[in-house]
């Protein structure tokens, strides 16, 4: 499956369009990751717990997308785009779409 953000893969066509995919994932964030990120918040630096939730979202919500798209048998994505929106307090969804079409060779 090729995943690209632009309306165009070089040197491949579009010979059918199937439409618009998407997958998602809501995430809370957890009570020690929080005492964590309050601490680190206090000295400076990466808070590593988020990153890697954030990380783990991304990849779920990718995932989810790409499995819509090869039960529509789509070889390839394109427009890929990711979305945030906070869903109450403490938790977010991370929302990953795209348009899902079948590519040839040129």
């Amino acid at each position: 499956m090729i995943l690209v953000t632009s309306e165009a893969i070089a040197g491949k066509k579009i010979v059918k369009t199937l439409g618009m995919v998407r997958g998602n994932t809501i995430r809370a964030r957890h009570i020690g990751r929080d005492i964590s990120a309050a601490f680190r918040n206090m000295v400076g630096g990466e808070i590593t717990d988020y990153t890697k939730m954030i990380a783990e979202s991304r990849e779920q919500a990718r995932d989810r997308m790409v499995a819509e798209a090869e039960a529509l048998g789509a070889n390839a994505i394109l427009t890929v785009r990711f979305s945030t929106s906070s869903m109450m307090q403490g938790a977010a969804e991370l929302l990953c779409y795209g348009t899902a079409v079948v590519v040839e060779d040129i």
